[in-house]
């Protein structure tokens, strides 16, 4: 599917704010609603627009421990590496998992309530996993930018 301005426009505009009314997101980009709509469905059927979420505030909500974690592998067959990737898509703690170049083989993004939440994350789950030999953990001490939106 090739985008054009309207088409940034519109994907911007639902990126600042997806709960947008149409008629609203039709007139900031200078079409009818019902074309806008039926552009928003095409771009959501590429699956350009993967999804709609609110975006949450974790220390809010009572998570306050927040780090990075690279983790090496000792196994790399395509069974090992399979149950990793199922088991950490599973866990609430990890936000977000990157497989990577360089020493470590995943980097995850991990947030819970606090540091013994974390090394029971640790101790009960991550070690517990047979393909993993080791982590560092970074812990999080301030953020600074969390892009919840792409650059167009």
């Amino acid at each position: 599917m090739e985008l054009d301005d309207r088409d940034h426009r519109l994907l911007a505009l639902l990126q600042e704010d997806c709960r947008i009314p149409n008629a609203e997101l039709a007139e900031k980009v200078g079409m009818s609603p019902s074309a806008c709509w039926r552009r928003v469905r095409a771009l959501e059927q590429a699956g350009i627009i993967e999804r709609y979420s609110a975006i949450l505030q974790p220390k809010q909500l009572g998570m306050g421990f927040h780090a990075i974690v690279h983790v090496q592998l000792s196994r790399h067959d395509p069974d090992a590496i399979a149950a990793f990737i199922r088991a950490v898509a599973g866990r609430q703690e990890v936000q977000d998992c990157h497989a990577t170049t360089g020493q470590a083989d995943y980097h995850l993004r991990v947030v819970c309530t606090d540091i013994d939440a974390y090394n029971r994350f640790l101790d009960d789950f991550l070690f517990r996993l047979p393909a993993v030999r080791g982590a560092q953990t970074n812990v999080v001490l301030k953020e600074i930018k969390r892009a919840p939106s792409v650059a167009l």
